[in-house]
């Protein structure tokens, strides 16, 4: 069962991030707003990991001098995904 999940970040130029899960598989990430490609390829890196192995990864991440970044969020909408199913 797919769960489709919109979550609104916070301190990042991007403005929402789209999820979808099977279970803990990603199967698609979008985000509206931010650094188009760098987002892009980011979407498509994470399609058919599973939502704890992104997350080793990015969570954490930041951009410049900001205390978070979109990939950072992105674990966030992840994770939020994961309790909403």
């Amino acid at each position: 069962m797919t769960t489709r999940y919109t979550y609104t970040p916070r301190g990042v130029c991007s403005r929402q991030i789209n999820v979808e899960l099977d279970g803990d598989t990603i199967e698609h990430v979008d985000f509206v707003g931010g650094c188009n490609g760098n987002l892009k390829a980011i979407g498509k890196l994470v399609k058919g990991k599973s939502v704890d192995e992104v997350a080793q990864i990015l969570e954490g991440n930041t951009c410049g001098p900001r205390s978070t970044s979109c990939a950072d969020q992105m674990v966030k909408a992840l994770r939020a995904a994961q309790q909403a199913q």
